[in-house]
């Protein structure tokens, strides 16, 4: 499939809003990246990390103290990747190219490949976010049917009881499955991968190596095959639930829109910036806890506009973007709650799972 381009249109609408946001780094003399409370964070999060892991794996505690300190560093994989990663490898995490660099890294000692992740996400998925056949993240056929424009199956009228179970094995398939599908066939979705230079072929099997060994065969060694199986499952699907919830609820809710390209022209008929806000919503924006856990992706409008700009600022002008849809009667997607938010998703996929 050739990749769509967007309308080029004469209006000003993110001229305009670029302008305020700019004014508004301007007056309040801050950097656009992360400050010393994000860096807080994740230390604090690394070194909780880190900690877990050795009491797990080095100390072998109790059931009854294995079992929840699974959960948490399942929570905690999740967490890293919401603040820590996901900034960085959009290059707002700092200032310095070097610590955005390895706080993008970070996604190697999670389980997934942060070179696959700047392809997939950065490139692909900000630039044709719920074009079906292009946007991989709404791609899960046969088992989930995302977009009108995906076949629908028998299957699918049950997609909003059994989702929950798919979702918790997203970190699995990342780990075992998915980069490296899009190594071997060097596409994602339908999108052919640009060639990849030897550093990014030694390094995507480095971090695949090292993630093995660490996760896999040194806790088999010193834990048992068994009791390794158990606390990786539990891990790695508290991880996936948490990671699926948070980006689905990004894109695929209702009012969020799936357009395709015309068949004549190959062109969306919405300029960029517009087209990011129809197919995104925001949800809990209020509450500051949801937030600073998330890494502020319940602000997925503003990071898709300003995917450069650290999510420590989205609180802030947020109330920018909102502001400047209402003046140009672009319409903005929030859900005041993040249960408000699941329940639309929930919905949206009994929808999908009913219509022809």
């Amino acid at each position: 499939m050739v990749t769509p381009k967007f309308k080029q249109g004469k209006g000003d609408f993110y001229t305009v809003l670029k302008n305020r946001v700019n004014q508004y780094f301007t007056e309040q003399a801050r950097p656009m990246t992360g400050n010393f409370s994000l860096l807080f964070k994740a230390v604090l999060f690394t070194v909780l990390y880190l900690a877990i892991y050795i009491h797990l794996v080095f100390f072998t505690p109790a059931t009854w103290i294995a079992l929840p300190e699974c959960i948490f560093f399942g929570l905690l994989t999740a967490a890293i990747g919401f603040n820590v990663m996901h900034d960085g490898a959009h290059g707002s995490f700092s200032k310095y190219k070097l610590i955005n660099r390895i706080a993008g890294s970070s996604l190697n000692f999670l389980g997934g490949s942060a070179i696959m992740w700047n392809m997939k996400h950065n490139i692909i998925h900000h630039t044709y976010t719920n074009i079906d056949g292009v946007d991989d993240d709404i791609e899960a056929r046969p088992w989930m049917r995302f977009a009108s424009t995906q076949k629908k199956l028998k299957m699918h009228r049950f997609q909003q009881y059994y989702f929950w179970f798919l979702y918790a094995l997203l970190h699995l398939l990342w780990i075992f499955f998915s980069d490296y599908k899009k190594y071997f066939t060097r596409k994602i979705g339908a999108v052919q991968l640009r060639k990849m230079t030897f550093y990014e072929h030694f390094s995507f099997w480095m971090a695949k190596i090292i993630y093995a060994f660490m996760f896999i065969v040194l806790p088999i060694l010193l834990l048992g095959f068994t009791t390794w199986l158990v606390g990786f499952l539990l891990i790695t699907m508290v991880t996936g639930l948490a990671i699926s919830i948070v980006f689905q609820l990004a894109h695929t809710v209702e009012h969020t829109e799936f357009p395709m390209p015309s068949e004549t022209s190959g062109k969306i008929e919405s300029e960029w910036a517009i087209h990011q806000i129809h197919t995104t919503a925001n949800f809990a924006t209020k509450s500051k806890t949801i937030s600073w856990l998330l890494g502020g992706l319940n602000f997925q409008i503003e990071h898709h506009l300003f995917p450069r700009i650290s999510h420590v600022h989205y609180p802030a002008i947020s109330k920018i973007t909102k502001k400047t849809c209402v003046e140009y009667n672009i319409n903005y997607i929030e859900f005041p709650k993040m249960r408000q938010a699941i329940m639309s998703h929930i919905h949206y996929l009994k929808r999908l799972g009913q219509l022809a």
